[in-house]
């Protein structure tokens, strides 16, 4: 009896390669969400708490708003790395759409760039 092959003609492991490709669009709803989610908490804590801080504010928005972005930004993080598995992004790309979410008005712009590749069918 022949042993299965570890690897898909892809180079793909089996696993991985079953997943590759499908349930694209419900992954791109995730990623847009958690993109717009992360992107308006990250213009709160820049553009309002911390300068509210420094003008002799509270440090509590800071503290709250800033703890909420990083356990967001984790979920993000995954469900960017999700998409891009499934629509079989660039490592380049991937890599520059997560570090999007980490700057300023940014993700929105890479939200937009990746949900309109990703649905023409090219890679980001």
């Amino acid at each position: 009896m022949a042993a299965e092959p570890t690897a898909a003609p892809s180079g793909l492991p089996r696993a991985l390669a079953r997943r590759v490709g499908q349930d694209v669009p419900a992954a791109l709803l995730r990623y847009r969400v958690m993109a717009w989610v992360v992107g308006v908490l990250l213009i709160a804590l820049v553009l309002v708490a911390v300068p509210v801080k420094y003008l002799g504010g509270p440090d509590e928005p800071v503290a709250l708003i800033g703890t909420a972005h990083g356990w967001l930004y984790a979920i993000f993080f995954l469900t960017a790395c999700d998409l891009a598995i499934r629509a079989r992004w660039t490592l380049k790309g991937s890599v520059l759409v997560l570090l999007a979410g980490t700057i300023p008005i940014l993700s929105f712009v890479a939200e937009r760039i990746a949900t309109r590749r990703t649905r023409a069918g090219e890679r980001v």
